[in-house]
């Protein structure tokens, strides 16, 4: 997986054309969350007040043209937004919301496989919380009496996890082109200062890496996050460099890690009916051959012992490494940690 936020370069003026469209995508996508965090219809007034961006209206005027727009916008995209209000007898004033029923998807099925894809994949896409900006946007529908129902949410806005804290501040830097520094600590030296200007993050066989040119050696380099020993400090202006066009950073990251190890043989007792994505890409599945009734032998390919381990350790008790020994002593720290926290 690489992120890559930005473009290789823009034109004259694109960069104030790319920050206007990122402040319109904003604020549609937290309108979108407004109008579906609750079953009731929101006003002209509370939309205002829930939207972080319509604050930068000057004037009513302003704020109602800037609306209009923005209902269109979202039509024109195909979301259900509907006017009403709560009392058909009265003239209220309108309100607006999204008819969820029509806006969601309909019921999907997914063979075994697809599921066994989108498990791996949940490993680094969580739809647990929202951006800042919705987050506040959710804040103040409850400021006014708007209790949302976040479980509508769910999906609008997936966010990658990651355990490395230099993850957000250095996708962020590469999004906005803005060049940081920050202590790495290589294998086998001492810690040194790096001045870098990111290109991209990538996931290269179960780690993070930073693609980027370095300053200090005037040559692009590979990073890999779990090794940032500070925090990450920006240095300069977003926007002060443009990203060479045509590089891959998959092969940056390739040539620069060398070749991957071949994968060995694991063997695996897992408890019957666990372990479902092992079974899938086992080698073979030896079924009741275990000490006790109800375990089977699973065989699969390991290529990296601290990736397996955390994918292991997450089946807890039903699963148990028979070997090789060093991913057994990997996943019993692992549960020794969890235990001990």
């Amino acid at each position: 997986m690489t992120t890559t936020p930005a473009t290789s370069s823009s034109p004259p003026g694109g960069a104030a054309a790319a920050a206007r469209g990122a402040r319109r995508t904003e604020r549609l996508l937290n309108l979108v969350i407004a109008l579906s965090a609750t079953r009731r219809w929101l006003t002209k007034e509370q939309i205002r007040t829930a939207v972080p961006q319509y604050a930068d209206c000057a004037t009513t005027v302003a704020f109602e043209r800037m609306f209009e727009r923005d209902k269109e916008d979202l039509r024109e995209l195909g979301v259900p937004l509907d006017t009403g209000g709560e009392d058909p007898l009265f003239e209220d004033e309108a309100g607006y919301r999204i008819d969820r029923e029509a806006y969601a998807l309909p019921e999907i099925r997914f063979t075994p496989g697809e599921l066994a894809v989108l498990s791996l994949a949940s490993r680094v896409w969580q739809q647990a919380s929202l951006a800042g900006p919705a987050t506040r946007a959710l804040v103040k529908l409850r400021s006014l009496g708007v209790e949302p129902d976040e479980s509508s949410l769910i999906g609008v806005e997936p966010r990658v996890r990651t355990a490395e804290p230099a993850f957000d501040p250095l996708y962020a830097a590469t999004r906005d082109k803005t060049p940081v520094s920050f202590t790495y600590r290589r294998a086998g030296g001492e810690p040194a200062t790096r001045h870098v200007e990111p290109w991209a993050i990538v996931s290269w066989h179960g780690r993070w890496y930073l693609v980027g040119h370095d300053r200090d050696r005037a040559d692009s380099r590979v990073f890999r996050l779990s090794r940032v020993a500070s925090a990450v400090k920006r240095i300069g202006r977003a926007g002060s460099y443009d990203v060479p066009a045509g590089i891959d950073p998959r092969e940056i990251v390739a040539g620069s890690i060398g070749p991957v190890r071949p994968p060995r043989e694991a063997r695996l007792l897992v408890t019957e009916g666990s372990g479902l994505a092992l079974r899938r890409r086992a080698r073979s599945v030896e079924v009741g051959a275990g000490e006790s009734v109800g375990e089977d032998v699973v065989v699969v390919e390991v290529s990296d012992v601290e990736v397996s381990a955390d994918e292991i350790a997450g089946y807890g008790a039903d699963v148990l490494v028979l070997a090789p020994q060093d991913l057994r002593d990997a996943v019993v720290r692992r549960l020794r940690g969890a235990a001990g926290a």
